[in-house]
């Protein structure tokens, strides 16, 4: 006759055999914080994420304060450039796909004119942000250095706010260019992420 198998809690063997030994207890995942940012920011400062597309194909990511403002799983991005509007409270919010390759350029220039003193100016590119009708005075206002060089298909995010004098620290452009584009037809998606000093605070 088979043997009895051990009772159920002896321990470290099962049908006669040596158990296996117990897995190794998962990693401990890094921390994130607001906006999915690896640290925080200090104090005084408010945290946000500017991610542009991805070629046509991975949409834009607006975020602040931990508040998503606007990504494709809102579904409120588009082709061309995706402007968020925040006022200098960190309250309501304005946020809009506006094509400037597509949409009508009076669209755009109707959506950025009601600009007041403080209020912060998200931008993040998606597909073809081509400006070219645009004049560099636009952006001017928001302390923006790039839209006015922008062109077909390149990637663009920034972060301003109207009536700071200097040029915004939080941009980047990256052209579209055949030799060094990440994607076939599209450079690289950019992502720009830290704490920026609260104005209020």
């Amino acid at each position: 006759p088979f043997p009895s198998p051990p009772h159920r809690g002896a321990p470290g063997f099962f049908l006669g055999g040596p158990s296996d030994p117990a897995p190794p207890p998962p990693a401990p995942r890094p921390p994130r914080f607001k906006c999915g940012l690896p640290r925080p920011c200090p104090p005084r400062h408010f945290a946000f994420r500017l991610l542009s597309g991805a070629a046509n194909v991975v949409g834009p990511r607006i975020c602040l304060e931990g508040r998503e403002l606007m990504s494709s799983v809102k579904n409120n991005v588009g082709r061309g450039l995706n402007i968020a509007l925040v006022n200098g409270g960190g309250g309501a919010e304005r946020g809009g796909g506006l094509g400037g390759g597509e949409g009508p350029i009076g669209d755009l220039l109707r959506f950025l004119r009601p600009l007041h003193e403080g209020t912060l100016v998200l931008v993040a590119s998606y597909d073809d942000p081509a400006t070219k009708r645009l004049g560099g005075a636009t952006f001017s206002g928001a302390s923006a250095g790039r839209p006015k060089d922008l062109g077909f298909r390149d990637s663009w995010v920034f972060l301003g706010a109207k009536g700071v004098q200097d040029r915004s620290p939080f941009e980047q452009h990256v052209r579209n260019s055949r030799g060094s584009n990440k994607y076939e037809g599209w450079p690289e998606a950019l992502e720009l992420g830290v704490g920026r000093p609260d104005p209020q605070g």
